[in-house]
């Protein structure tokens, strides 16, 4: 019997079963252990209970008051209710029950009751309070045990989340449980955090909140963290990078004209960066025209009044960083000259050598086009945008104009420009304003200026280009899911946003998580990507974005949710255990590792000698870590494999290095005659009889069984044999049983004989 029993033996039963004895634990564990049974099991008092389990007493006197003591200990669930129990030798004796030496007194949580000899204490709704000595006295007898009040497993409510940080940065993890100010365990790659290392790492508990925090992290830091309870674990990657700073969205090529604004923007990944700006190598100084703005990552140069004089090369240096993004201001003057009169108007592109019929604006950037307006009458000025087949047109004044080759003309993309509104064209008495206010993809193409009066007219085209982000991707698909790793696969963004994309950003997230965390610093050029240090059993989703020179898309839509699991280890100890002439019995062990996947089952396979064709032994898979192999052909050589199956696919496999022959193993036989049966063996009248004598021999043996010479009468003496024993039974001895008893194995030609001498004698 064992020395510490649970409480739920007998009378001693708690409404919440345990599965183990912690006092049990406790008793047979190694010092070393303590503190990790203690943690595992909920017990906050560690030394106090090691102190009153030493008190116990291994052996109990031979007791007269008592006919059956406490248990040594009881353990039970907190919050759950727990009867002790005693016998008592006088049914009218009285019990006192005492608490750490006090008696106890009757209240709604202690009960007493008295059923014939059993004395019982009932304790309701046990709090740690009654975690505590117990004694039950009889007159001046006392039977002792130890109440251990096991706190229920916490639980984590709210788990880890992957954190990505710079060199430098402050961590911090968070978790919550299911108690306040419960003990937890810290772990980094299954390496425990201790309290002594708070030179480097910070623990902090606000009610059921606990928290890791570095407060300056290095790349030593990254790696697995592992927060552990009682009940449960969680466990988080953080990536520390080396401070690099990224460019979003490089600054762009300005065409701008007289008076108008010229806005320079960049992005960069870190907010906090400052930086200055640059015009032909000098250091740009703000003044009532000219501001310089950062607000979070965003970076901007704005120039009210564009003169002739402010074109140059500029550029924005992020300080500390060896970046230098450059764009040109290109000046656009449009000079409208009148000969004399009688002499039509003429447009005059001046660009200063550039490529004077395109302007490219970032979408979302303002689009400004001054005309100056003279002559004698002065002349009527007609913007028109041209759609792709040169076609149709709209005029400012409401008016449809029919190109020269007017019997082709399209009507798709009428575009009406309007004094008020996103587009418009401001009309003054000696110039007019075309305006595009936040530009948009379709506002790109062609635009006309056309003037007229009197005496001619004179007519220019200028390209409108509007660049932008890429269109997101479409979501990315996944493959080649491994124990912790997977492949991504995506296809380029639909639009690329008028600028060739320069690569991707991919990102990663568990299912049940809102954070997302960045995979790559360095943009990613190829379409595929190979994730890896992934938790196994844990649900992701993946998104991509796409990156070109003027910035990032939005998220693409996340990929299908998977799970990074392995197919389990081979199987261990795979033997052959019999053969016989159509039958092969095979027996294996389960597999070291076995993984979050779980274990399906197992496949058996065999393959003849000579042969590469394996064939399936068994129809489908088998749960059982034994297998008879039936219907086999006497004589054939065998090959022999298994392979453990999951939702990851199949292990490698363990096989049978030398083939095995489907043929009945010949066994000499051989019996096994017990010790007891070595001499005479003697029973009394209408005693039962039964000997059971083992043996070994194939293919099965003949069995043999003669008292004094002669065969056994049957209906006297009961005879049964299997293939590994034969029993000899008589249910009621009688006088004439006893004699000297002969069984013989045979096996072909080879035999095996023992002799057993039964006396029967008179009662």
């Amino acid at each position: 019997s064992s020395f510490l029993r649970p409480s739920n033996r007998g009378e001693g039963k708690s409404e919440s079963q345990s599965d183990v004895d912690v006092w049990d634990i406790l008793r047979k564990a190694p010092p070393t252990e303590y503190e990790k049974i203690a943690f595992q099991y909920g017990i906050t008092d560690l030394r106090g209970m090691l102190k009153r389990l030493k008190r116990i007493k291994k052996e109990e006197k031979k007791s007269t008051a008592f006919l059956k003591k406490l248990d040594p200990a009881y353990q039970v669930d907190k919050g759950q209710k727990i009867k002790l129990m005693v016998e008592v030798a006088n049914p009218d004796a009285d019990v006192k029950w005492l608490k750490n030496g006090q008696e106890i007194q009757v209240s709604g949580r202690y009960i007493f009751e008295a059923v014939g000899n059993k004395r019982i204490l009932t304790i309701n709704h046990c709090s740690l309070a009654d975690d505590a000595a117990y004694e039950c006295v009889v007159g001046d007898e006392k039977s002792f045990t130890e109440l251990f009040v096991k706190e229920p497993p916490v639980l984590i409510t709210h788990p880890l989340e992957d954190q990505m940080v710079m060199v430098g940065e402050r961590v911090e993890f968070e978790c919550e449980v299911s108690e306040e100010g419960a003990t937890v365990k810290w772990e980094k790659d299954g390496i425990e955090l201790t309290r002594e290392e708070t030179f480097k790492y910070r623990f902090k508990k606000d009610g059921k909140k606990q928290y890791l925090i570095i407060n300056e992290s290095t790349k030593e830091d990254s790696g697995h963290y592992t927060v552990k309870t009682n009940g449960g674990i969680s466990v988080a990657e953080l990536i520390v990078q080396e401070k690099k700073l990224e460019v979003y969205q490089s600054i762009a090529d300005l065409t701008v004209k007289a008076r108008d604004q010229a806005v320079f923007k960049c992005e960069v990944s870190d907010e906090n960066v400052k930086g200055i700006w640059l015009k032909n190598g000098k250091e740009v100084i703000p003044d009532e025209r000219i501001k310089i703005s950062h607000i979070g990552r965003i970076h901007k140069l704005t120039i009210e009044d564009v003169t002739p004089e402010d074109e140059a090369d500029y550029s924005f240096i992020p300080q500390g960083f060896a970046y230098n993004l450059s764009a040109k201001l290109q000046f656009l003057e449009v000079k409208i000259d009148f000969v004399p009169r009688e002499e039509p108007p003429k447009i005059h592109l001046d660009c200063l050598g550039q490529s004077p019929d395109t302007i490219v604006v970032v979408a979302g950037n303002k689009l400004r086009l001054d005309v100056p307006v003279s002559g004698d009458p002065t002349p009527t000025v007609i913007w028109q945008k041209v759609n792709k087949r040169n076609d149709l047109v709209r005029n400012n004044d409401d008016s449809l104009t029919p190109s020269e080759n007017s019997s082709d003309l399209n009507t798709d993309n009428k575009v009406l420009f309007e004094s008020e509104g996103r587009v418009r064209v401001e009309m003054h008495e000696d110039h007019c304003v075309f305006i595009i206010e936040g530009a948009e993809k379709d506002d790109e193409g062609v635009y006309r200026v056309i003037l007229k009066n009197p005496v001619g007219e004179d007519k220019a085209d200028i390209t409108v280009k509007v660049i932008d982000v890429p269109d997101p991707p479409e979501a990315p698909t996944i493959s080649n899911i491994g124990e912790d790793y997977c492949t991504v696969h995506w296809q380029p963004p639909k639009y690329d946003g008028g600028q060739p994309v320069l690569g991707y950003i991919l990102e990663r997230k568990k299912k049940k998580s809102y954070r997302w965390m960045r995979l790559n610093f360095d943009l990613l050029k190829e379409l595929t990507y190979e994730a890896k240090r992934m938790i196994e059993g844990v649900v992701y989703e993946m998104r991509i974005y796409a990156v070109n020179s003027i910035g990032m898309s939005r998220p693409s839509p996340a990929s299908q949710p998977f799970m990074p699991i392995a197919p389990p280890s081979e199987p261990t100890h795979f033997t052959v255990e019999d053969v016989s002439d159509s039958t092969v019995s095979l027996k294996w062990r389960p597999p070291e590792r076995i993984g979050a996947g779980g274990l399906d089952g197992y496949m058996v396979e065999y393959c003849k000698d000579g042969s590469t064709e394996w064939i399936p032994a068994l129809p489908g898979l088998t749960e059982r870590t034994s297998a008879l192999i039936k219907d086999l052909v006497m004589g054939d050589k065998l090959y022999f494999r298994i392979k453990a199956v999951n939702l990851a696919g199949e292990s490698g496999a363990a096989t049978i290095k030398e083939p095995v022959t489907v043929q009945e193993i010949l066994q000499r036989p051989k019996f096994w005659l017990p010790r007891h049966l070595r001499q005479t063996l003697v029973k009394k009248v209408g005693e039962t009889i039964n000997i059971v004598i083992p043996f070994q021999g194939k293919p099965r043996p003949k069995i043999t069984w003669l008292k004094d010479g002669q065969t056994l009468d049957s209906k006297d003496v009961g005879i049964r044999n299997s293939s590994t024993d034969t029993i000899l039974f008589i249910r009621k001895a009688e006088l004439h049983h006893s004699g000297a008893y002969e069984v013989t194995l045979q096996i072909e030609n080879m035999t095996d004989k023992v002799s057993i001498t039964i006396q029967i004698i008179g009662k």
